[in-house]
């Protein structure tokens, strides 16, 4: 069996070298600290700090499961006056371990006050989270009660202004069914079918009453005007009562858009939305996709 020399000298064949003694400080409070510079750096940048950062979160929900932890996506900043050269990079993290280790859940009252924390420890004027999470549900098939999970995704965006408090959207990506109404108008036999995905962000009213799980609600007002939901298990049935359902509700991407903005625009707790809708088509090598904005007066 061949023999090799210590681990120590294999590396130093390979270029690694001691570390050098160095002349610069060791301890913190003898390091310059270049990011507190002041002087006229020339413009103030309203976001400054981090993102793609992959934390897990603790989710509630009032369908099964009802307790789950998931990996979010953060992005995390303050604003930056024009006369400081930098944030310090370590605080968002910091702030967002604290969070972690709160063992809060993730809804809009705790993103408000991750905010306000962010904000007064980074001594700005304003702070954001942006947040974006896989929500996973169990659904029953129709017929016969198959169950199964499936996920959307959810979206927290929270800012924070010492003045003019917070403001708060929240979004929902989801999945559906939709039946081409022309298809079945001129086809002799069915008509093409197609998976639909739905996005739609809300602004809230900050003083409004919220619904218990706006998860929920917002999924709800998506699948209810689809041509016919999603499901993790279907027997054959289930199959049947899907596709009929489908059939029985056809929708262009323009009337989803639609039938999805009016029952927003109908919820006392939402001042403002966007709705995107795009069907994956079966018959086309192209998707077809609709928009929709809206903000109420106040």
């Amino acid at each position: 069996m061949r023999s090799f020399p210590p681990k120590e000298v294999r590396h130093q064949l390979f270029g690694s070298v001691p570390p050098s003694l160095g002349t610069k400080p060791c301890q913190k409070e003898d390091m310059t600290d270049i990011q507190k510079t002041e002087q006229d750096f020339y413009f103030h940048l309203e976001q400054v700090g981090i993102c793609r950062m992959s934390y897990p979160v603790h989710i509630m929900s009032k369908t099964a499961p009802q307790h789950q932890t998931t990996a979010a996506a953060f992005t995390l900043s303050t604003s930056l006056a024009a006369h400081q050269k930098g944030i310090h990079m370590s605080r968002p993290s910091e702030q967002l371990h604290m969070f972690y280790e709160s063992s809060k859940p993730l809804d809009v009252n705790a993103l408000k006050e991750l905010t306000a924390a962010l904000a007064l420890q980074m001594n700005q004027s304003t702070a954001s989270v942006h947040v974006s999470f896989p929500w996973y549900m169990e659904k029953q098939s129709p017929v016969t009660g198959k169950s199964g999970l499936m996920h959307a995704t959810i979206k927290y965006d929270v800012h924070f202004h010492e003045k003019d408090g917070w403001t708060c959207h929240v979004g929902c990506d989801a999945q559906v069914t939709t039946l081409c109404p022309c298809s079945k108008e001129i086809s002799e036999y069915g008509a093409h079918n197609q998976r639909g995905s739905v996005s739609i962000q809300v602004k809230l009213f900050e003083h409004a009453p919220l619904p218990d799980d706006m998860k929920a609600a917002l999924l709800q007002i998506i699948e209810s005007n689809a041509s016919a939901p999603l499901y993790p298990v279907l027997k054959r049935p289930d199959e049947k009562k899907v596709t009929e359902e489908a059939y029985e509700n056809p929708r262009f991407v323009e009337d989803m858009t639609r039938l999805i903005a009016i029952e927003l625009y109908e919820q006392p707790w939402i001042q403002g939305f966007q709705v995107e809708c795009r069907n994956e088509e079966s018959i086309h090598q192209h998707d077809a996709y609709a928009k929709c904005s809206y903000e109420k007066n106040l």
